[in-house]
């Protein structure tokens, strides 16, 4: 995954609370056997509205979503933090993650930025009153800026490191690169191996 340390980008405000992974992409759209297209199914029944907030301009270029509370709660469906990074997304605002949520987009290098209630509350009023804002997300010094608006947020070190070097698993794994070289050129040859 690319590396993350701050990114400023259009934020468009999702005025929602309990906005589960099948709102975010219905069972429907889970048939596909790869990553990626899955932009087409992202808030499918809120797309419906005409006046739905991600259908205006500007937010339809929209890389950083501020939602209400328990963003991402229900089930464990990667696709849809696959379908908000196929929309453009790449920070997802909110006071509360679903825990299983918040780890599949760690992994898949979509940072969840949990930012207080109130503070989230302010930001969308600020959006509402400046349509098409930018909003900076700074990991290094874990804040979310815009104009005179800041919010410090919670993030665990681990993850913030990983974001920070671009490192998702397979990357994690690739920087013991010499000592998994070295182990095998050291094992008995009579032992399975994946070639």
């Amino acid at each position: 995954m690319d590396k993350f340390i701050s990114h400023t980008g259009i934020a468009a405000p999702l005025r929602r609370s309990d906005v589960d992974t099948d709102m975010i992409i219905p069972g429907d759209f889970l048939k596909r056997i790869t990553r990626t297209g899955f932009e087409d199914g992202l808030f499918f029944g809120l797309f419906k509205d005409p006046e739905f907030v991600l259908a205006q301009e500007p937010y339809t270029k929209a890389e950083i979503l501020v939602a209400g509370p328990n963003f991402g709660t229900g089930s464990s469906r990667e696709h849809a933090v696959w379908a908000l990074q196929d929309f453009g997304f790449k920070v997802i605002i909110s006071p509360r993650f679903g825990d299983i949520f918040r780890s599949n987009s760690g992994k898949s290098g979509l940072l969840t930025v949990q930012v207080e209630e109130e503070k989230v509350k302010e930001l969308w009023d600020l959006l509402d009153a400046t349509v098409g804002l930018e909003v900076t997300v700074d990991l290094e010094n874990r804040e979310v800026r815009a104009g005179d608006f800041s919010a410090p947020f919670v993030i665990d070190d681990y993850t913030r490191w990983r974001f920070m070097e671009g490192l998702d698993d397979i990357g994690i794994t690739l920087s013991h690169d010499e000592d998994i070289v070295s182990y095998e050129a050291n094992r008995f040859s009579w032992k399975p191996a994946v070639l």
